[in-house]
């Protein structure tokens, strides 16, 4: 099991979250919380996860929209389904290849 800060999922790798019904694909992560208070205390305390623990950023989906979720590692876990349909994995990612994207190679030009 990873100790505390670090993390357990990979950019691409497709997860989905644990109490709420929405999967997506990762594509940024904080070693630890890195947003703003406003959107901490917005979370019921007794729901509230712990700051020092990484944070990713998700291209998320549900049955009826897609949007952009930050979501602490306690709340999620490695989803077995197919590809996601998210408009931006199409700007990030190549291939999909078993639960897993493969980034764009970065271009300088």
């Amino acid at each position: 099991m990873p100790k505390l800060g670090e993390g357990q999922f990979c950019i691409g790798q497709v997860v989905k979250h644990r109490l709420f019904s929405f999967r997506g694909v990762i594509f940024d992560v904080d070693p630890e919380f890195d947003n703003n208070e406003e959107w901490w205390e917005a979370i019921p305390e007794e729901a509230r996860p712990k700051k020092e623990q990484p944070f990713y950023h998700v291209l998320a989906e549900n049955d009826t929209s897609t949007y952009f979720a930050y979501v602490s590692q306690q709340n999620l876990e490695p989803d077995s389904g197919g590809p996601c349909r998210h408009p931006d994995i199409d700007d990030l990612f190549d291939s999909f290849d078993g639960g897993r994207y493969s980034l764009k190679p970065i271009s300088l030009n």
